[in-house]
């Protein structure tokens, strides 16, 4: 099923501009694959709808053709049982982001004189929260997974193990290779956004069954390459990438949330990483400390995770680490 604002759609052909914007935000920016297809998804919904509404190609789109089609967007969204408008906003937002990049490179490189998006005023977004599981649900998911045993349940419970002791992306944790393992497991490096490395320690009880799982790994490696080791922690036998995907992850986090009798919409990769975060800063953890984990570029963007926590727990966390004040005031 397709998210919220992002309807399931033909490949089209795109304008050679978007084609040429996409490999500038690879090659120029060092843009990851995943934020260079969230960008063909925003322009390719845009193209199209211009292209059945308004007989024109995204690169002589309008400020009125892009208000229409905001509209249009906003319109359309329905999303059982979530806030509508709090979603449209997110999504008209978002799409309204990548139109603004696309229209100034264009215009950088002398392939277009104005910028229509200029005269487009983004919507106000409501700062939400991040979702988040207690620790003893998180306890629960762990524990179910593993009451199966096999290969299958011990690599879902090392998927969960990792995920919760580092705060990884979720397309960082699927697409670790074996190289990021340090000898006895003890921490793993990871390339993020950007392609910034970062080192991350690994609890006791992740190195264990990090460890369990790689004793069963072979069994997730197809016969092609049974002469040969995958180089991916995760090796998938179906998968285009070789490696576990994303969505199959998801999938199995949903299926063990209803093992688990936890609401499913409240348990995903995302949302697990939320809550290594903000268990981490309810027992105490250093701001800066969590930020590097996590990968953020921006400590601002860490100290979200301080509204989540008490006001006691928020105080003793801003008071012990100056940076937290500093992003306040940024």
């Amino acid at each position: 099923m397709a998210r919220p604002g992002r309807p399931a759609m033909p490949k089209p052909t795109l304008s050679k501009t978007v084609d040429s914007f996409l490999d500038m935000l690879t090659t120029e920016r060092g843009a990851a694959l995943n934020t260079r297809h969230a960008y063909w998804r925003d322009l390719a919904d845009v193209s199209l709808y211009l292209r059945n509404s308004k007989s024109k190609e995204i690169d002589v789109a309008t400020t009125d053709d892009l208000k229409a089609y905001l509209q249009d967007l906003s319109n359309k969204i329905h999303v059982k049982g979530q806030n509508k408008n709090q979603i449209a906003v997110r999504t008209v937002a978002r799409r309204l982001s990548a139109l603004r990049q696309f229209y100034r490179y264009l215009v950088s490189e002398n392939m277009r004189a104005d910028d229509p998006t200029s005269g487009i005023e983004s919507p106000k977004q409501t700062r939400t929260l991040p979702k988040t599981l207690s620790e003893s649900e998180v306890d629960t998911l762990i524990k179910v997974a593993g009451e199966q045993g096999g290969a299958e349940s011990q690599r879902l419970v090392c998927l969960l193990e990792l995920l919760y002791a580092t705060g990884l992306r979720v397309s960082e944790l699927v697409g670790l290779p074996m190289s990021a393992i340090a000898e006895g497991n003890q921490f793993i490096m990871v390339e993020g956004k950007g392609g910034r490395e970062r080192m991350v320690p690994l609890s006791e009880s992740a190195q264990k069954a990090l460890a369990n799982y790689c004793d069963l790994r072979g069994q997730f490696i197809s016969g092609e390459e049974a002469g040969r080791q995958s180089k991916w922690l995760f090796p998938s036998r179906t998968s285009d990438s070789g490696h576990l995907t994303r969505q199959r992850f998801a999938q199995l986090l949903k299926d063990l949330a209803r093992a688990a009798k936890i609401d499913e919409d409240r348990v995903s990769p995302h949302i697990l990483r939320h809550a290594f975060a903000t268990h981490l800063l309810s027992n105490g953890a250093d701001l800066r400390a969590v930020q590097k984990m996590l990968g953020h570029a921006d400590i601002a963007t860490t100290q979200i995770y301080t509204h989540i926590i008490g006001k006691k727990l928020k105080k003793t966390v801003e008071e012990a680490h100056p940076l937290a004040g500093e992003a306040q005031e940024a």
